[in-house]
């Protein structure tokens, strides 16, 4: 009897998703165990998450589902809590010597293309420049690198000794592959090539001493994003995602899959907020509004700022020059001030002493 009652209390908990995924908990991999005979049945959960109330909410509708199937008279629900380590930070002590002199590496990530990730990288990475940091930005999109043209930067990196020389730009430090291979070259690398190209570019390049390395991560959830989870101790990954359903969608993926191996999430920047009209100064919501602060509050996280949709950016882009360099007083770069603002606070609070509870 007890057998059949523990399948019939997992066949209910895949019942139960984690508040703003698709997924269930069993799928998960939240629940332990569940132990059910005619009397009682108990159920033990590990949920690691960087929000305990969306932990206590998955608790208790477990212990709901469960206890109006009227499968036995008593029900008891176990949640062992923990915040998230890093991974990488786990093992520090393994590969700390890749990227030495590095004190935050802060990766740059999307759950699909086109929402301006690699734009908004770019802006970023200056931006944290110019107020005071020293910074790098590492070009990890493998199959579609942009620094170059963003930066209006080309031509191959000189090697001293055994490191690669990153060039530098506007201040930043920068590294792509796509100062490595010929514009036209197409990139059709299996998995182990790729995690090997984005071990090279951060353990081969003469970094030197860095406040923040910005990694600009190919979009997605894919090989690079997990070799630069477990080879450095990253402080933390920010998401772009433009207001729609669609992307937010995409951006919750993206969230989740950083949860899963245990990188804290900075938190969420919404590209494309806005349409600014240069004539007549009317703002219009292209992509409705205020999805990417919703997105936030749903899964936790800290929301960083809009950034509003502009010509002049995509201009910039083509030309090398980023929108906070051609238009230091303009409104973007305001709204990147107020995002890199964002940024350093979050990082700085992601370095505390983290929440274990069990």
């Amino acid at each position: 009897m007890s057998a059949e009652q523990e399948k019939r209390v997992w066949g209910l908990l895949q019942n139960v998703q984690f508040p703003g995924m698709s997924r269930d908990i069993v799928s998960f991999g939240f629940v332990d165990r569940v132990v059910a005979d005619e009397d009682r049945i108990q159920i033990e959960l590990s949920i690691t998450s960087h929000n305990q109330q969306l932990a206590q909410q998955v608790r208790g509708e477990v212990e709901r589902i469960v206890k109006e199937a009227g499968l036995a008279p008593n029900v008891e629900v176990n949640l062992h809590f923990e915040a998230p380590v890093s991974a990488a930070q786990q093992a520090v002590s393994q590969s700390s010597d890749l990227i030495p002199g590095v004190q935050h590496v802060v990766a740059v990530a999307s759950g699909k293309g086109g929402v301006g990730k690699s734009t908004v990288a770019a802006n970023l990475a200056v931006t944290l420049g110019r107020q005071g940091n020293r910074v790098g930005l590492l070009d990890a999109d493998i199959y579609g690198p942009s620094v170059p043209m963003m930066f209006g930067v080309s031509g191959r990196p000189v090697v001293q000794g055994d490191r690669i020389q990153p060039f530098e730009k506007y201040g930043i430090r920068l590294m792509s592959l796509g100062f490595l291979l010929d514009v036209d070259t197409p990139v059709i690398w299996r998995g182990p090539m790729v995690m090997r190209a984005v071990e090279q570019m951060l353990g081969d390049v003469d970094w030197g001493p860095l406040d923040y390395l910005i990694v600009d991560l190919p979009p997605g959830t894919g090989d690079a994003q997990l070799t630069l989870s477990q080879r450095v101790p990253l402080s933390g990954v920010v998401i772009v995602t433009t207001p729609q359903d669609i992307a937010l969608i995409d951006a919750r993926k993206g969230l989740a899959m950083f949860e899963k191996v245990a990188v804290p999430v900075v938190g969420i920047i919404e590209n494309m907020s806005t349409f600014v009209c240069p004539h007549c100064g009317e703002e219009t919501d292209i992509f409705k509004r205020g999805g990417g602060e919703r997105t936030s509050e749903i899964l936790g996280c800290a929301f960083l700022g809009r950034i509003p949709l502009d010509p002049a950016i995509v201009a910039g882009g083509d030309a090398g020059e980023p929108i906070v360099v051609s238009q230091t007083d303009g409104k973007h770069s305001e709204a990147f001030k107020a995002v890199a603002d964002a940024v350093e606070i979050e990082v700085d609070k992601k370095q505390a002493p983290k929440l274990s509870i069990s």
